[in-house]
């Protein structure tokens, strides 16, 4: 690899979920770290435990306004994306395009011109498609016309990436692709943390269909960082962790977090209409729901889509997974600790 030692870093998306623990374990290497961050407030908030981190405000709607802080970094790790379709509710296009793919060109152009050489983007499972039950690895690549809003936007991205080093020799960028991320530091909180929250607190009225590929942020963190000292120039690396159906993983969830969950699946009529009226909950409130449409949508058609082969990051990256239990433990211990959850009989007799 022709980019020089890495000592520098500017992570987008800094407060979320994979950005917060990237930043921790940058941090815990002896890096410097820029974090990109909204609002300041959040940012102190997240990183009250980390004062040599440098925190840049600024948003992906606007690359020009922060562009000055890409200077003096030798790497970035592109963590930043607009996932709202399936939280909010609704139609949210121009939003995915503007963030999740001009966002992306602008970034790698401003990067590029403060002399940064070294650039990991973080995709997604949503980039590839198989056959339900069989393995799919960084080769299955989905076609648009299989992709809703958001999935479109993370093909979109990838192929931004990948056009931009088709111009830029001397860049070397790579693409890390991660499943559904679990962890500590969730503090939007993502899909992940608004499913532990619901089950704790006693608001999930049943099992959602769906199986899913579940991986710690901690260990995204970790092979996004791999990617940026021995990933391969225009390559894709799963990150994407174990397959597993709703009906396995709640219970593993309720069992550490000793409450009781619901053990019988919502039939589809119902889930529709569940989602329905999450939508217009979402709608008056402006709160982040658990099914949207889009979610429901999803759920349905990547269902048995969801096992992965990660041979390619293991060779490659010396990738490796931590156990389910040990990134449940800790999700929900973090929540805790930042009193999350309503306190409720069951719990008090643990």
């Amino acid at each position: 690899m022709t980019t020089g030692p890495m000592r520098n870093a500017f992570v987008t998306g800094a407060t979320g979920l994979l950005g917060n623990n990237l930043v921790r374990e940058l941090v815990a290497r002896g890096y410097a770290v820029k974090a990109l961050v909204r609002s300041r407030a959040k940012g102190e908030q997240q990183f009250n435990d980390l004062p040599s981190v440098e925190l840049v405000v600024g948003d992906m709607a606007d690359i020009d306004a922060f562009a000055t802080s890409l200077q003096g970094c030798d790497t970035v790790f592109h963590t930043a994306a607009f996932f709202r379709d399936n939280y909010k509710g609704g139609s949210h296009w121009e939003e995915l395009e503007k963030i999740n793919v001009a966002g992306t060109r602008d970034l790698l152009h401003r990067a590029y011109r403060a002399g940064i050489r070294r650039f990991v983007h973080t995709s997604s499972i949503a980039v590839l498609d198989g056959a339900p039950g069989t393995a799919i690895d960084e080769t299955c690549l989905r076609a648009e016309a299989d992709a809703d809003d958001y999935y479109r936007s993370k093909i979109l991205a990838d192929r931004v990436v990948l056009t931009f080093l088709e111009t830029h020799p001397q860049m070397h960028a790579c693409m890390v692709l991660p499943g559904w991320m679990w962890g500590p530091g969730d503090m939007g909180p993502t899909s992940s943390g608004q499913l532990v929250k619901d089950v704790i607190n006693g608001k999930l009225p049943g099992l959602i269909p769906g199986t899913f590929s579940v991986v710690d942020a901690r260990d995204v963190a970790w092979a996004s960082i791999a990617a940026a000292q021995n990933g391969r120039r225009g390559e894709r690396y799963l990150a994407a962790g174990r397959n597993l159906t709703m009906r396995q993983l709640v219970p593993v969830l309720g069992r550490i977090a000793g409450v009781k969950t619901p053990a019988r699946q919502l039939p589809l009529p119902a889930l529709y209409l569940l989602a329905a009226m999450q939508e217009v909950y979402a709608r008056l409130t402006g709160k982040p729901i658990l099914l949207s449409m889009a979610t429901l949508r999803l759920l349905i058609r990547e269902e048995h889509r969801t096992c992965f082969n990660h041979r390619k990051s293991e060779q490659e990256l010396g990738l490796s997974f931590r156990v389910l239990e040990q990134t449940i433990s800790d999700t929900v211990a973090w929540y805790r600790k930042h009193g999350w959850f309503k306190p409720n009989k069951e719990e008090n007799t643990q």
